[in-house]
């Protein structure tokens, strides 16, 4: 399965080590792309032409982890790459979204929200595997 984190901004310090390590974690299971961008308006030509889109937004669907590894699964059962898409600071509108992913009801930095995506990636593709790491 592929993998894209696209999102408005570059990673710093520390969040950037802490999105090295999820994404070095994650290449045993899956490929992982970060691609990042300056502008909202740069993020839907950079979305990949058949991916299957998921917005993160605080108003967006919550899952568990292990719903999320459900959802994840869906996705590969289909056959689709999903493209995440991490927005500015005021949020991003796309033309083509498919669903719309909710990490909870706080807001978080958006550099957090990378961190938090690609440690819930891991963990769901460990709670698929059966493997231990998901108490």
């Amino acid at each position: 399965m592929h993998y894209t984190v696209l999102a408005v901004g570059k990673a710093r310090p520390p969040f950037s080590d802490d999105i090295q390590h999820y994404q070095r974690l994650l290449a045993r299971h899956a490929r992982v792309q970060q691609i990042e961008v300056r502008e909202d308006e740069q993020v839907e030509r950079r979305i990949p032409e058949r991916a299957y889109v998921s917005l993160l937004d605080a108003g967006g669907k919550a899952y568990t982890s292990e719903d999320f590894a459900r959802w994840l699964e869906e996705r590969r059962q289909a056959g689709r790459d999903v493209c995440f898409v991490v927005g500015g600071p005021y949020g991003t509108n796309l033309e083509r979204c498919d669903h719309k992913l909710s990490l909870g009801a706080m807001t978080l930095p958006h550099q957090l929200a990378r961190v938090v995506l690609l440690e819930q990636l891991f963990r769901a593709h460990k709670i698929l595997a059966n493997e231990p790491y998901h108490h």
